[in-house]
């Protein structure tokens, strides 16, 4: 039985208590929604996996995914569902490779939420009206959201098949709906 977001939401309640980790596990399970729409496959699915994706960070940020594992699996997660949770480490703390579209997804959108949050935080209407043409004049500064890492997503849309632009208009549009829960409607909102 596939992770429903319900119970991913539950086993990270305790271990996710930080705003901004809360609003990152909700802005990656939003883009990993739309990823999953695009592919074809199971929109709830996807999400609980997004949102559980940085189970371990708050307690360990600097021995990120070295304390998922094996905590997941006691808490009835699927060995698959730990290895894809997993894979967004690839090349950064861990050697798990993201073999499938819900991995590389995952791999992708972690980073790249993070700039799309950044660019709607300064827009009057926040993400509400962001155009991925906005996105990508900001995704091209490198000093913009310095803390992104635009290696890791240009790797994970090229292990996609797919544009920097193509995704980021998903992520984008799979966020938007969410902007007020998200904290993303603007210096106006």
């Amino acid at each position: 039985m596939s992770l429903s977001l319900e119970r991913a939401k539950e086993i990270n309640k305790n271990h996710i208590t930080e705003e901004s980790l809360i609003i990152h596990s909700l802005n990656v399970s939003y883009a990993m929604g739309a990823m999953a729409e695009h592919f074809g496959e199971d929109k709830e699915y996807w999400e609980a996996i997004g949102y559980l994706h940085d189970f371990d960070y708050q307690e360990y940020p600097d021995e990120h995914l070295q304390h998922t594992r094996e905590p997941l699996l006691e808490a009835g997660v699927s060995e698959e569902d730990a290895h894809a949770i997993l894979s967004h480490g690839f090349g950064i703390v861990n050697d798990v490779e993201p073999v499938n579209n819900l991995e590389k997804s995952l791999f992708t959108v972690d980073e790249l939420t993070g700039i799309i949050q950044a660019c709607a935080r300064m827009r009057p209407k926040g993400i509400t009206d962001l155009e991925v043409k906005s996105f990508m004049k900001k995704f091209k500064d490198k000093k913009f959201a310095a803390k992104c890492n635009r290696e890791i997503i240009q790797k994970g849309c090229e292990m996609l098949g797919m544009e920097v632009r193509e995704v980021a208009e998903i992520c984008i549009e799979g966020m938007r709906p969410h902007a007020e829960e998200i904290g993303l409607l603007g210096t106006e909102g």
